[in-house]
């Protein structure tokens, strides 16, 4: 097969969680991708449309959407990129041909707003998910300099959500290890003893165990977490035979979906009767329950791969400050130091 030059087709190698190393072309450097096979003429025509695209959307959020989608936008996990092309096409169908130059006009915001308002019969938080998208967009164009202004900062929320007070309490643990299916026990426990997100924890394999931790990337924040594995959680893993590369696995023995998982959970917890927590409610609880063994700031962050500024702000805001065995733990200590003083 011929190979033909396109002049300014711009290639980029990227090394995938398995170790797999795929290429990916585009148009040109921050231009849009190109899907087709290289070499085809299915990806000249598509270089070629680029091209006629980027003529039509010059000085417009067409651009921006484009450029956005071909640089920061590969980075983002699977789930997550999934979720924003979806959400991007939204965009690119109500505001594609919207000009760059009409950002500055105080009137742009409140289009931008009135349109958040449409799509509130998705759903607040989906509406809110939609929008934040869109602001990303912006501000990643804003940091480039290619816009001077985003009319979408501090553009607030319309879901509010309080779950300070959603924590497992150990009878909510024992109810569901009670009355879950078997194959359902171990993600409970992982939560709850690692303090990880439920993706990283679907995609956690064998190799990731070495008998005494658990070393993994966050797929959300890249970040590298050495967690040690606390003996109940030892326990059950050291009992197990490794049938698969992956670690949590459905009752037929195979890998779980997100949304296989997400589903089988609900229905667990609903048939336990815990309707108003959440798989989420696992990783906050693991927060507090290191917090009231006696675990710092700095040490929960190690464990849990969380910011020092996230874990301060769950601790002081949404878990802790409801948690009724700080104050018994406050007065216990007010007794010892009276009682030390007589």
């Amino acid at each position: 097969m011929t190979r033909i030059a396109l002049k300014g087709l711009h290639r980029v190698n990227k090394r995938l969680a398995t170790g797999e190393v795929r290429t990916y072309y585009y148009a040109w450097r921050g231009g849009p991708k190109i899907d087709a096979e290289p070499g085809t003429p299915e990806f000249v025509a598509a270089f070629a449309a680029a091209g006629k695209q980027s003529e039509r959307s010059g000085g417009t959020l067409q651009q921006l959407l484009d450029r956005y989608q071909a640089a920061e936008f590969t980075t983002l996990a699977g789930k997550t990129r999934s979720d924003y092309i979806k959400h991007i096409k939204l965009i690119e169908k109500e505001f594609g041909d919207f000009p760059i130059a009409a950002l500055v006009d105080k009137r742009t915001r409140a289009i931008f707003l009135d349109w958040r308002d449409k799509l509130m019969p998705r759903g607040n938080r989906q509406a809110d998910y939609i929008f934040s998208v869109f602001g990303r967009v912006l501000s990643w164009s804003l940091k480039r300099g290619l816009i001077t202004v985003n009319p979408l900062e501090k553009a607030g929320r319309l879901y509010k959500a309080d779950r300070s007070d959603k924590i497992w309490t150990d009878a909510d643990e024992a109810r569901f290890l009670d009355l879950a299916p078997a194959h359902l026990h171990l993600p409970l426990i992982m939560a709850l003893w690692t303090g990880q997100r439920q993706g990283d924890l679907l995609r956690l394999t064998w190799r990731a165990y070495d008998g005494k931790t658990i070393r993994l990337r966050q797929s959300k924040t890249r970040s590298r977490v050495v967690v040690p594995v606390g003996q109940p959680l030892k326990e059950r893993l050291d009992s197990m035979k490794r049938t698969q590369p992956q670690i949590l696995l459905t009752s037929d023995g195979t890998p779980w979906t997100s949304d296989g998982f997400r589903s089988s959970w609900g229905k667990a917890c609903a048939a336990a009767g815990i309707t108003d927590l959440t798989f989420h409610d696992l990783r906050g609880t693991a927060v507090t329950r290191l917090a009231l063994a006696g675990a710092t700031e700095a040490e929960i962050a190690t464990f849990t791969g969380l910011s020092l500024e996230t874990v301060r702000a769950i601790l002081d805001a949404h878990y802790l400050s409801r948690d009724p065995q700080l104050a018994i733990n406050a007065v216990a200590k007010l007794e010892r130091r009276r009682n030390d003083r007589l």
